[in-house]
């Protein structure tokens, strides 16, 4: 009993497809459709296109095919939606193609003046040769000068780096003169207020130290390896001396070093002169400039203050 039952749900199930298969052909054949043909006149092997506007069911390309026009291809146009078939044809002359309840006319030619007898073999003709264009020309032209310059660039980068040298040199302003940095030094130095903190000693020793390098760098006087009176007889062959400048450059110096030596405490206006020394000292003996960049203020004595 089972048996039977089962074997009969087997022979409903078959039959529903068969006739769900059947209702469909005979559907997409009783059809009418909006389509249009890319070409009702073709040549021999040559394809047209059949499109068809959204429908819902679409003829196949075994239902297109007949013994005169075959059905390459299907697809769906993603512009319109339209449903989309290659058809072509390998017979000459004109065939009906069947279209759900229409049906269309293509006429098929042959390939014109074909001599099939002709059994001649020509070779294969040369390649013609193109001249070139202006852009073609400048495009190369372009490639060879970019890789010419990439060179370039990598060999002088090389010789750079072996020369020790930095690759792109930036210009730098010229260097103040002597006396300006000399005056700028000491502006710094009255700034720092090294002797009214009990630095005396310091003091002292950076603001002669200021002068010593000014006189090397301005006339080749070699004062920091010099004692005080040894600058004095230097100074004395130079240009710039006179009695003035001399006078002031000795005070200056003595000072200093009864502070450096003898451990001499001067008094609070001694130590305003000596800077204030140490300025007349260096305009006074300043080699003379187009433009004078800095004129630094004498400092004020803290005395009175």
């Amino acid at each position: 009993m089972k048996r039977d039952t089962l074997l009969l749900l087997l022979l409903l199930t078959a039959w529903g497809y068969a006739s769900s298969a059947q209702d469909s052909i005979l559907s997409s054949q009783t059809t009418r459709y909006k389509f249009q043909l890319d070409s009702t006149t073709i040549m021999l092997g040559d394809q047209t296109v059949l499109s068809i506007e959204p429908a819902t069911l679409y003829p196949t390309l075994e239902e297109l095919t007949n013994n005169d026009i075959v059905a390459v291809s299907q697809w769906t146009d993603s512009t319109n939606g339209n449903f989309c078939t290659a058809l072509t044809s390998f017979e000459e002359g004109e065939h009906w193609l069947h279209i759900g309840l229409d049906s269309v006319l293509i006429t098929v030619k042959d390939v014109p003046n074909v001599d099939t007898t002709n059994t001649n073999i020509r070779d294969i003709a040369n390649i013609l040769r193109q001249p070139y264009t202006f852009g073609e020309i400048a495009k190369v032209v372009g490639i060879v000068l970019g890789i010419l310059a990439l060179v370039a660039a990598i060999i002088f980068v090389v010789i750079r780096l072996k020369r020790h040298k930095p690759i792109i040199s930036i210009p730098q302003a010229p260097p103040l003169p002597a006396d300006v940095r000399a005056l700028n030094a000491l502006e710094e130095l009255r700034q720092q207020q090294l002797w009214q903190q009990g630095r005396v000693k310091e003091y002292h020793t950076q603001l002669t130290d200021i002068v010593r390098n000014y006189l090397e760098e301005t006339y080749n006087i070699p004062s920091t390896e010099m004692t005080s009176d040894q600058t004095l007889d230097a100074f004395r062959g130079c240009a710039a001396y006179t009695e003035e400048s001399s006078s002031i450059l000795q005070q200056m110096l003595q000072t200093a070093d009864m502070v450096k030596f003898a451990k001499s405490q001067p008094q609070p206006y001694q130590h305003d002169l000596s800077m204030t020394q140490a300025v007349n000292f260096v305009k006074l003996t300043a080699p003379k400039h187009e433009e004078q960049p800095v004129d630094n203020e004498q400092p004020k004595s803290t005395q009175d203050e």
